[in-house]
């Protein structure tokens, strides 16, 4: 696995192998790799020639009080998790080499980020969407792989894509979860022995609300009002950001349920902000959003 820190190297690669008619893949993240990264890994490993992974712990994406200065750092552990699942490059850019000291584009979305994680993290998918299309600009992979753990970034990234006529097909792979039902993040490390076990509710509570639509039930602010409820008695003490039943095209609240809706959760559980999600039918919509 080669490792490169320096744009020109990364470069000199990339067109070598696009020079071979090659095709790439890249896996865009933020170092503390864990088996869900690894999962988007291999399955960004079958769909190309060369894999690509970056590890950039992006400044821009983190608002004045959270965790950028302690979000969690491991790079020989990342290169580990990395040759396991078969990179070939990783990509590991200084943050100058990202941002120069007088850097003023970046790229914003008008309309995905009205909702959800958007009105409680300011600025943050700008950020996220400005890395991104760097990745994307510098590396020129045919393809990228996102978690749906992350299912308003990963759809934001989709219409950027659209939008901007970027050609890179991104696609969206499934939430890779613990055995109790919590989803894989890299932020679970803060979590106490006492917060982990109540940070479950919020699977738990997904997965009474999928319950309830296989069921028959189709009144998302019902539903939406149970899954509260599971996690506030559950999690207790528990901040609840929102519960919201969204259209996965438009990521607007919607009142009746059906495939192709999004259950999604936000919650604070002591000084850890955890995101969770299921999306209803999500083995019968694959097609229409690049769902593998």
């Amino acid at each position: 696995m080669l490792v490169y820190s320096s744009p020109r190297e990364l470069a000199a690669w990339r067109d070598r192998v696009r020079g071979m008619g090659q095709r790439i893949a890249l896996v865009p993240t933020m170092g503390a790799l864990h088996a869900g990264h690894a999962t988007l890994l291999r399955a960004a490993r079958a769909q190309a020639d060369k894999l690509v992974a970056s590890i950039f712990v992006n400044p821009t994406q983190f608002g004045p009080l959270e965790d950028f200065d302690r979000y969690p750092r491991q790079l020989d552990a990342d290169q580990a998790v990395c040759r396991e699942a078969g990179v070939d490059m990783l990509f590991c850019p200084p943050r100058e080499d990202m941002y120069a000291g007088d850097h003023s584009v970046y790229v914003v979305e008008g309309r995905l980020t009205r909702g959800l994680c958007g009105p409680h993290r300011p600025g943050h998918f700008r950020g996220v969407l400005t890395v991104v299309a760097q990745l994307f600009n510098m590396v020129q992979p045919a393809v990228a792989m996102f978690g749906q753990k992350d299912a308003q970034q990963a759809r934001l990234i989709q219409r950027m894509v659209r939008d901007l006529h970027m050609p890179v097909r991104v696609l969206i792979a499934p939430t890779v979860r613990e055995a109790d039902g919590l989803a894989l993040s890299s932020r679970n490390r803060y979590l106490t022995e006492d917060e982990r076990r109540r940070a479950c509710a919020l699977s738990q509570a997904l997965r009474l609300g999928e319950g309830a639509y296989q069921r028959g039930v189709r009144d998302a602010d019902e539903v939406c009002r149970q899954m509260r409820k599971h996690c506030e008695t559950v999690a207790a003490p528990v901040a609840i950001d929102y519960v919201e039943a969204v259209d996965f095209e438009r990521l607007e609240p919607v009142r009746t349920l059906a495939d192709g809706v999004l259950l999604a959760m936000a919650a604070r559980i002591g000084g850890t902000r955890l995101i969770d999600n299921i999306l209803l039918g999500r083995e019968r919509i694959l097609g229409a959003f690049d769902l593998v």
